[in-house]
């Protein structure tokens, strides 16, 4: 009977002393913010090129910071540095009283988004049924310079992308994206429009860039762990 009371008062204490790490364990940060950077190559459509957006690739980099809103929901600040060029000469198509034209040129672009994941993203918190991986899509407005041949211009910018998002740990993130880019300006390709003898406008024969990115992200910002948001 002793030897009963002595194993139940054991398992007792064992159970209380253990009860603390496990709620510990099992509730995960969350986090309001994320930085991060990415790097890859960037492509163009427009006067020079009208078939392959990556004929002749360029360097990409980007810095960005989300506002994770929710598991679903993200806004994101995008900034882009990337060289695109063009050569005619690769292709059949010839400019009326011209031979051949190509241009090498510089773009910086600044992008708002809205961010939704296919997928509740994150780690912990398995009553939410978070996913460690998720697809997700972007949409966004924003602004690009490009300089080329010594002058430089200015159009304003819808940016389009498709990615996907990995939790490597709790606080770091692997994203690779495919960012389509429209552009309502004619001068991407060395501030030269109406090439082809069409006058442009604000929405017909104008340029697009793109770009292909991997990169990582920190969260940062820790939540308030007694009033978690709600998806």
């Amino acid at each position: 009977m002793k030897l009963k009371l002595r194993l139940t008062r054991a398992l007792m204490l064992l159970t209380l002393a253990t009860a603390p790490a496990a709620v510990v364990y099992g509730q995960e940060e969350t986090y309001k913010c994320d930085l991060g950077a990415s790097f890859g190559m960037s492509g163009y459509l427009g006067d020079v090129n009208q078939v392959n957006m990556f004929r002749n690739p360029g360097f990409a980099a980007q810095a960005g910071m989300r506002y994770l809103i929710d598991t679903r929901w993200a806004l994101r600040t995008a900034f882009t540095a990337a060289g695109l060029k063009g050569n005619s000469a690769q292709f059949s198509n010839k400019f009326p009283g011209l031979t051949d034209y190509s241009f090498t040129s510089t773009i910086y672009s600044l992008d708002l988004r809205g961010e939704f994941n296919f997928l509740p993203y994150g780690i912990g918190e398995t009553f939410k049924r978070l996913k460690r991986w998720t697809p997700y899509l972007a949409l966004g407005i924003g602004g690009v310079l490009s300089t080329s041949k010594g002058k430089t211009s200015g159009a304003f910018t819808i940016p389009m992308a498709a990615g996907f998002k990995f939790k490597l740990r709790e606080r770091l993130n692997l994203t690779a994206e495919f960012c389509m880019t429209k552009t309502f300006g004619d001068k991407l390709d060395g501030n030269l429009s109406d090439l082809q003898g069409i006058k442009s406008d604000f929405i017909k024969n104008t340029d697009w860039h793109s770009n292909i990115l991997v990169g990582l992200t920190y969260e940062f910002g820790k939540r308030c762990s007694t009033c978690h948001y709600k998806d």
